[in-house]
């Protein structure tokens, strides 16, 4: 077996990684279940109208905090490119840029809020539409973000994929946690990618069923690459079974 050494540079971009997806989680967690939840309500746009300008600065906390995790993904995907490139350069290249995609797909949608809010505002030239139809408008921003996020996340798990094969690949860490990656990404991209086609499998697939397993596995990444160090390909193959 070759034996792949680790370098400092990629010893350094492992931490990074590890930082960065425990970074990540806390402004994610904040815009997806504090934000949303308090703020939107399925099917009645009055009421989701109404939550929003009563804590407008929640709805715009909500917005800086999902600008402030992409660029925390800029940074991660970079991290791991450099971590990886070792393994395959193509792959963790590929990889890099379905990542760039998602992420700039994530911030386009996520600045479209701004129209809710411009749409709710109250301003002078908006007089001349009713209050049920600008209800209607700001509810037809937030559908049309909700359907443009999971475009997003369909990029997010093939890059999921990508990446994770080559952790797989690579032995630099667990092969259980490396495979817990593989299998939550696909399971991503393919509820992400199905609910395009048949949207009402939303309603059956809930965010805690394609989405728990990743946040499992990012979680526990973090705090992996954070507090221990990459494995050699003579460490991996030390503690196979075929070796002890």
């Amino acid at each position: 077996m070759t034996i792949r050494a680790i370098d400092e540079s990629q010893a350094g971009a492992a931490k990074v990684v590890g930082l960065a997806y425990l970074l990540a989680l806390v402004p994610a967690v904040f815009a997806e279940f504090f934000v949303s939840s308090r703020l939107m309500v399925s099917g009645n746009a009055a009421q989701t109208a109404l939550n929003i300008m009563a804590h407008e600065r929640l709805f715009r906390l909500g917005i800086a905090s999902n600008l402030t995790v992409f660029a925390i993904d800029v940074v991660l995907i970079t991290a791991l490119y450099m971590v990886l490139k070792p393994v395959n350069r193509s792959l963790a290249l590929l990889a890099a840029f379905l990542g760039l995609i998602e992420t700039a797909t994530l911030v386009v949608v996520t600045l479209h809020d701004l129209d809710v809010l411009a749409v709710l505002s109250g301003a002078d030239y908006l007089r001349v539409f009713e209050a049920d139809r600008l209800q209607a408008l700001a509810q037809l921003s937030i559908r049309a973000h909700h359907d443009a996020y999971n475009v997003g996340l369909v990029f997010s798990g093939l890059r999921g994929i990508v990446f994770c094969y080559l952790w797989l690949k690579s032995g630099f860490i667990p092969t259980a946690l490396a495979a817990l990656g593989v299998c939550s990404s696909v399971l991503l991209f393919t509820c992400t990618f199905a609910f395009i086609t048949y949207p009402e499998l939303s309603k059956v697939v809930t965010v805690g069923y394609y989405g728990g397993p990743i946040f499992v596995f990012e979680l526990t990444m973090g705090f992996w690459l954070v507090l221990k160090r990459l494995r050699t390909s003579r460490e991996t193959a030390i503690g196979s079974p075929d070796h002890c």
